[in-house]
């Protein structure tokens, strides 16, 4: 049994957000939640907020899970659109620089859904 949550469009570089969820890829959701706790990134209450949304999908989605057990089956970012500013330099010049956006989506589930 897998549940999934997905969080679009968050105003960090998707670089950033990686190194975050690259920590708790493979954890027990419980012990992922207290190294989110612990990091001392920006975007680590965002992808918390995104794991708890998954627990609860997994608890909304069947009765007999055990949320002590759940693991975090799957973390990934992927870059979303950029947005494009224009800043202004020296001698009327406007130099352009992108504003990029990451999705974070982030699966749990038990581990027994690879066996059966």
């Amino acid at each position: 049994m897998e549940a999934r949550a997905e969080a679009r469009y968050l105003r960090v570089s998707p670089q950033k957000a990686r190194l975050v969820v690259d920590l708790i890829r493979g954890h027990r959701a419980g012990d992922a939640i207290t190294i989110l706790r612990g990091t001392n990134k920006r975007i680590a209450p965002a992808v918390e907020k995104v794991l708890r949304s998954a627990i609860a999908n997994a608890e909304n989605r069947s009765n007999d899970v055990d949320v002590d057990r759940l693991l975090v089956t799957s973390a990934y970012v992927n870059e979303g659109p950029r947005t494009k500013r224009i800043r202004p330099a020296p001698m009327g010049r406007a130099y352009r620089y992108q504003r990029r956006l990451a999705h974070i989506a982030i699966t749990v589930g038990d581990g027994k859904s690879g066996e059966e």
